[in-house]
């Protein structure tokens, strides 16, 4: 270690604030984190690109610093999503500060990465008071029995009103309208159990009617339109 002159002209002074890093609530227990292999907890970050059109949100589950298990959803970029395949590959194995300082191929990624890093050293995690935290495949279940995102998609104009393609129950094939033009329900196909079907041997059409259901007064509906073609 080199000191300047004038650091090593000065006198000593005892150094009494020494008390140690706060505790972070981690799987169920208080830590003091001092080293990488400190961090435990399954978390969430958010990130987006410069120009802002695409986002990504990126779940760890992280066990004793190390990623054990990711998962990957970006939406609004077609790029992204080859992107998304290939950080997954990158982020499990590696400790937390190795995935924070590791190239994730896209901006929103490496956003998201950085956001969740800022929430885990923080002690700011899903299972922060879980004991024993949560089984790696927990993040699965953030997608459902489909096994697919939670994906909200609308549309509107002022000249037309709004139009709902797809929501967390599904894709949106038909609006219920009442007398005076406004949406009370919808019909959906939830897409991954169809294709679960269809991979099953279950006909294509049979499959589609099976997955179909509605929300809202669905049924009352004085006309009913197709939001992607009217």
């Amino acid at each position: 270690m080199v000191y300047s002159r004038e650091v090593e002209n000065m006198c000593c002074v005892k150094v009494d604030a020494r008390h140690g890093c706060a505790p972070i609530p981690e799987e169920g227990k208080w830590v003091n984190v001092r080293e990488i292999k400190d961090i435990s907890g399954f978390t969430h970050g958010i990130g987006w690109c410069a120009p802002q059109q695409g986002a990504c949100k990126l779940s760890l589950n992280i066990k004793e610093g190390i990623i054990e298990e990711a998962l990957v959803e970006t939406i609004g970029c077609s790029g992204m999503t080859h992107s998304a395949a290939m950080a997954a590959e990158a982020l499990v194995g590696r400790t937390v500060l190795e995935a924070v300082n590791t190239d994730l191929v896209c901006d929103a990624i490496n956003t998201a990465m950085r956001e969740l890093f800022l929430q885990i050293i923080y002690g700011r995690s899903q299972s922060a008071f879980s004991e024993g935290g949560l089984v790696v495949g927990a993040g699965l279940e953030d997608l459902g029995k489909g096994l697919r995102s939670q994906v909200g998609t609308t549309y509107a104009t002022k000249l037309k009103g709004p139009r709902y393609l797809e929501l967390a129950e599904g894709y949106i094939t038909r609006l219920a309208l009442d007398e005076e033009g406004s949406i009370i329900g919808y019909e959906y196909i939830k897409l991954g159990p169809m294709l679960d079907n269809i991979k099953k041997g279950m006909d294509a059409n049979e499959a589609l009617e099976k997955a179909k259901g509605s929300y809202g007064r669905f049924a009352e509906a004085a006309k009913y339109i197709d939001p992607r073609n009217e």
